[in-house]
């Protein structure tokens, strides 16, 4: 079909009711960290079981990434979308109506069952619906709603609803109710990927004489960029989990920084991730997908360095963790975004995102908090950025064997072949 007449029209309100999604997302997930103070003490928690709160999340979410993508293929992205969307945004309002830790493990694990559903399901649904020179553009746009909504306003929206609400109950039925009128407006405008132009061009770019052939799942575990972007997300998210999870410790433990000041410090995550995962995308559709990549993991390695032997000076460590957190959350964003798109077997655009998701989520939400928390018990909280270095650099090395997907790249590369030819 001719770009020219591309459907801008629904392909920039997909764009947007998906980026408000995925925002909802990352709001209704982290919404919880800064009520957590009230929370333990109305429900008798201890630290132990706050991390089972967050790892049951994690892991639902990692299991029914892989599995939603996969079912999104066959069965279409509305019926995936539009009721993960309803089920995650009530289990947000009925986090509020927990009466312990049990039915607040129950409701969070029903909440990443959901989110993971939506999750993949909704990166696919960009690819399809966006034009094939800007997909890493929006697919970043999409992505970065999550880590705006979710780990940078969401703690400011949950401080100043608890001035005017009696307790942190009411925070997350209050914060449900945009989920549920976003459903009623994807209902209307959200299409199935065989009803957008997308979807042909996306499955025979770089593959055009490739014969259509029974779709087979087990084809993504031979599919190199799938593997590699698996294992750099695995890479990226040791850097990501890692520092949601452990630095605000650091910062009040290690160098006997203020609350005051260090939620001002771990604000630049939200807002350096944001501006990361939409512009290192954006970047890999004009420089290329693979040394974007290689860029990320080196400007990731950089500022880990530099943020984990930094003194305490608030503007200092803020400069840097705004830094670090565009370029890692920046990867995730290109290596589950337009990498497992492009890169996808046949019919399997969905799956490919959902399994690389999966695997990132699992090893990112249980693993790499886990093992973080191990060195700082036995080794002391200062040591934990050693685990997210090393991390770095594996993937930075990981990210030369890339085969490059970017639209622009491909199509440089095939006419400079057929000139020679």
């Amino acid at each position: 079909m001719d770009s020219k007449k591309w459907d801008t029209s629904y392909e920039w309100k997909a764009v947007l009711l998906l980026s408000l999604g995925f925002g909802l997302v990352g709001l209704d997930r982290w919404i919880i960290a800064p009520l957590l103070p009230s929370i333990m003490k109305d429900l008798s928690l201890s630290y132990q079981d706050v991390g089972i709160i967050f790892g049951a999340l994690g892991i639902t979410w990692g299991i029914f990434a892989i599995i939603a993508g996969n079912f999104s293929d066959k069965i279409g992205h509305r019926k995936i979308l539009i009721p993960s969307l309803i089920i995650f945004s009530l289990a947000s309002g009925f986090s509020g109506a927990a009466s312990g830790l049990v039915s607040l493990i129950f409701i969070r694990a029903i909440m990443g069952i959901s989110e993971g559903a939506f999750c993949p399901t909704s990166f696919a649904a960009t690819a399809v619906a966006a034009k094939p020179t800007r997909r890493g553009s929006l697919q970043g746009l999409q992505q970065s709603g999550f880590a705006l909504f979710g780990l940078g306003l969401g703690p400011i929206i949950a401080t100043q609803l608890l001035l005017v609400v009696p307790s942190w109950r009411e925070v997350f039925w209050i914060v449900a109710i945009p989920g549920l009128i976003l459903a009623v407006f994807m209902y209307f405008i959200i299409r199935d990927p065989q009803q957008t132009q997308g979807e042909p061009l996306l499955e025979n770019q770089a593959r055009a004489h490739t014969e259509k052939t029974k779709v087979n799942w087990t084809a993504l575990f031979k599919t190199r960029n799938v593997l590699l972007s698996m294992l750099g997300l695995f890479c990226t998210m040791s850097c990501v989990f890692v520092i949601s999870a452990m630095v605000p410790l650091y910062l009040e433990n290690f160098l006997k920084i203020s609350s005051q000041n260090m939620g001002i410090i771990v604000s630049a995550i939200g807002f350096g991730g944001f501006l990361g995962q939409f512009l290192v995308p954006a970047l890999s559709d004009w420089i290329g997908r693979k040394i974007t990549a290689f860029i990320g993991f080196l400007g990731s390695s950089i500022f880990i360095w530099l943020f984990a032997n930094a003194d305490a000076s608030i503007s200092t460590l803020f400069t840097y963790l705004f830094i670090l957190s565009f370029f890692s959350l920046g990867l995730i964003a290109l290596l589950s975004g337009p990498i497992a798109a492009e890169s996808a077997p046949i019919g399997l655009v969905a799956s490919s995102i959902g399994l690389v998701v999966g695997a990132g989520e699992i090893f990112g939400g249980g693993v790499a908090p886990f093992l973080s928390g191990i060195i700082a018990e036995h080794y002391g909280i200062q040591n934990i950025f050693y685990l997210s270095l090393v991390g770095t650099i594996i993937g930075m090395i990981l990210s030369l064997f890339i085969v490059e997907t970017a639209p622009r790249k491909v199509a440089a590369k095939l006419n400079a072949q057929t000139q020679i030819e």
